[in-house]
């Protein structure tokens, strides 16, 4: 029980986590930001 609710808390964190920096690339304002945004994403990870 604990380990389903467990994946569902984890899967909607990860949703949310998309959503983050799906809005975060869309507010660049032109390709070389949203380059270099991504770029950055890339490093952190």
């Amino acid at each position: 029980m604990f380990v389903y609710l467990f994946l569902l808390l984890r899967k909607a964190l990860d949703r949310a986590e998309h959503s983050r920096r799906d809005a975060y690339l869309a507010s660049a304002v032109d390709m070389g930001e949203l380059e270099r945004r991504m770029r950055s994403m890339e490093i952190d990870h």
